[in-house]
């Protein structure tokens, strides 16, 4: 599985805005790693930010 596919994993599971940081943590990946994750997924519009820094899966 793919760093990506386990970060949207954890948000879905967190079920709230979450921080880098947390799913750094939930998921045991390197904080780089999430980040760069985290690009991916907004570039590709998954994950939305309805509060500074938190983040969510976006609404399908």
């Amino acid at each position: 599985m793919e760093p990506k596919d386990l970060v949207l994993e954890a948000m879905k599971k967190f079920g709230a805005p979450v921080a880098a940081g947390k799913i750094a943590e939930l998921t045991g990946l390197d904080r780089k790693v999430v980040d760069k994750a985290f690009a991916a997924l907004k570039k590709e519009g998954l994950i939305v930010s309805p509060v500074r820094c938190k983040w969510e899966p976006a609404e399908k």
